[in-house]
């Protein structure tokens, strides 16, 4: 009997555990995750969705920008006045270059004004928004391959009326 508890004391000794593994991962993991954190935060653009009480703002700025992109035309309009501009479609794809023609020569009438609202059809793709996006936000400086001015960098984000 002696030795039948003996062996039951044995057997319970604890098992040193083996974290190497585990830290290795956290080893690899951990700076990998640091790092993408820093780039992916650079590539995110902040959008000003309007809100319920935009309607005393609205009343003092002279001027409010909105780019229509439809599946067949682009509308550069004013809120209270109406369509500006219509740019339409050249060779089978939206004219970005003729929009952002036109709205260079609209900031240089207004170079306080930094805001425009971007109102989309349903059918219309997610890479045309990015597209057009890019286009009210900057335009590249003429003369200059890398340079860019911008335009209306705050940009809010909506549907299109019907």
């Amino acid at each position: 009997m002696l030795r039948a508890t003996a062996r039951r004391h044995r057997r319970k000794e604890a098992a040193e555990m083996n974290i190497t593994a585990f830290m290795n991962l956290m080893v690899i993991l951990v700076p990998f995750l640091l790092i993408s954190a820093v780039f992916s935060r650079l590539t995110i653009l902040q959008l000003n969705l309007p809100g319920e009480s935009s309607g005393a703002a609205e009343t003092q700025q002279v001027l409010n920008i909105e780019v229509i992109v439809r599946k067949e035309v682009i509308e550069v309009a004013d809120r209270g006045t109406g369509v500006l501009r219509t740019v339409p479609i050249v060779e089978g794809a939206y004219d970005l270059k003729g929009l952002s023609d036109y709205l260079q020569l609209v900031k240089s009438k207004y170079p306080d004004n930094t805001e425009a609202t971007i109102l989309l059809e349903q059918e219309i793709r997610y890479d045309t928004l990015v597209k057009v996006m890019d286009t009210v936000r900057v335009f590249q400086v003429p003369g200059s391959q890398w340079d860019m001015a911008e335009l209306f960098p705050d940009v809010s984000v909506g549907d299109a009326p019907t």
